[in-house]
């Protein structure tokens, strides 16, 4: 792409970016499971990433309804990945939480893709891997 218009560059490759990133994570959760699709993959990973959640902030995290994130549960819970545990602060309310087996097949996915990445990497310089590093956290910092 050649522009002269900066931000029209960032927003072409960041398309680019969502695009590849989306067809990733369907390979991806094909990995945990070959029944997982991406947006099961984005609950696992979100488990993951805070231990533990109710329902309800998953589906505030998505921006998507209640009932929406209790089929995906159902259907993770069926799979052995997602259990339900009572809240500690709340006896009424139930945590979702990764099983052992969930914890330990999204484990083996993300080393499988790291390496992938490592690998397309390889040749990058170090200072290069870092100055993207953290120039992607500086923009995932942006309140949209």
């Amino acid at each position: 792409m050649s522009t002269d218009d900066p931000v029209e560059t960032v927003e072409h490759e960041l398309a680019v970016l969502l695009r590849r990133a989306r067809a990733t994570s369907g390979a991806i959760a094909r990995e945990v499971h070959p029944d997982v699709g991406a947006a099961a993959y984005g609950l696992l990973l979100n488990l993951q990433q805070t231990g533990g959640a109710r329902m309800t902030d998953i589906a505030a995290y998505f921006g998507v309804g209640k009932p929406t994130i209790s089929r995906q549960v159902g259907f993770l819970e069926r799979l052995g990945l997602v259990e339900r545990v009572s809240d500690s602060e709340d006896r009424r309310a139930v945590t979702l939480r990764l099983t052992k087996e969930g914890v330990e097949r999204l484990a083996t996915a993300q080393q499988a893709r790291r390496a992938r990445l490592r690998e397309l990497l390889d040749a990058w310089p170090r200072r290069d891997l870092e100055t993207m590093g953290r120039l992607l956290h500086r923009f995932n910092d942006l309140p949209f």
